[in-house]
Parts: C-alpha cells; structure tokens; sequence
C-alpha cells in the first residue's frame, strides 16, 4: 500500500514508516504543497496512493466521488508524529483491509 500524506501531517512520516509503507510520499515531496483539495485527490488516484490526512475533507470527497483513492482519516485533535506514527503501525492490518476490500472507500482512525 502507497500512502500520500497530507499536508496537515508531517513530511517525516514518510521516512519513519518506510519499513511498512515503502513506497508513501507526502505531498509536498510530490509538488502538491498549495494545491487544492481537489488536486490532491486526483494526483492519489491517478498514481495509485491511499490519501492519509487529519482533514475531512477527503472523507466527504470520498462520499461523493467514491474510490480510488481509499482515504485513512485521521481523527485525532493535537498529537505528535511520534503518536500518529504509532497509531498507522497499530493499523496496518486494517489498512491492508482497507486496500483489499473492493467495497470500502475509506477508514477512520481514532
């Protein structure tokens, strides 16, 4: 699974999930940093990644536009990388559903 983070997280995910997400970016590696919502979300389907972000917007994009690409929401208030680290490596067997299941269009993580 490919995971492109959102801006509202921070670009240092990449590198420190690159053990069980090997092939993630971040949007600002991927030249989207100002982009729209929009941008964002047709940049993911077309390249294949799974949209990662604390923003719900995706979630609603994702009601009204179905997948690709599946989104990760993140619903956590104010937290370190350190623990939004923590909890996508306490998921990964749900995201790997998530990527799996032709019938799910997103997860929400608490």
């Amino acid at each position: 699974m490919k995971l492109l983070f959102d801006e509202n997280l921070s670009p240092g995910l990449v590198k420190s999930l690159s053990d069980v997400f090997p092939e993630s970016a971040h949007v600002h590696h991927a030249g989207l940093g100002k982009s729209s919502d929009r941008d964002v979300w047709e940049y993911a389907r077309d390249q294949g990644y799974a949209l990662v972000s604390k923003d719900s917007d995706f979630h609603e994009l994702s009601l009204l536009l179905g997948y690709p690409p599946k989104i990760i929401w993140i619903r956590r208030g104010n937290c370190s990388t350190q623990e939004i680290e923590q909890l996508l490596r306490n998921r990964v067997p749900d995201m790997h559903e998530l990527e799996r299941n032709v019938e799910a269009a997103f997860l929400i993580l608490f």
